[in-house]
């Protein structure tokens, strides 16, 4: 059970077949990765890790799924 407190993260199904957990919402997330895809070619969505807190770079067309966590 999730507490009230905690922030909800989000999980991202890459095509290397590994799974990256980060910190924010489906619908936040959701709009990072959408940002970046519009934006030039090889603009990376700036993401937060969500159990080190480590900011992470991702490449929207490497994203399979997005789903919460």
């Amino acid at each position: 059970m999730r507490s009230i407190s905690e922030r909800p993260s989000t999980k991202l199904g890459l095509t290397t077949g590994t799974g990256l957990e980060v910190a924010g919402s489906v619908e936040e997330v959701e709009k990072l990765l959408q940002n970046a895809a519009r934006s030039s070619p090889g603009t990376l969505a700036w993401v937060t890790e969500a159990g080190s807190g480590d900011r992470v770079g991702v490449n929207p067309a490497h994203v399979v799924t997005v789903s919460a966590a």
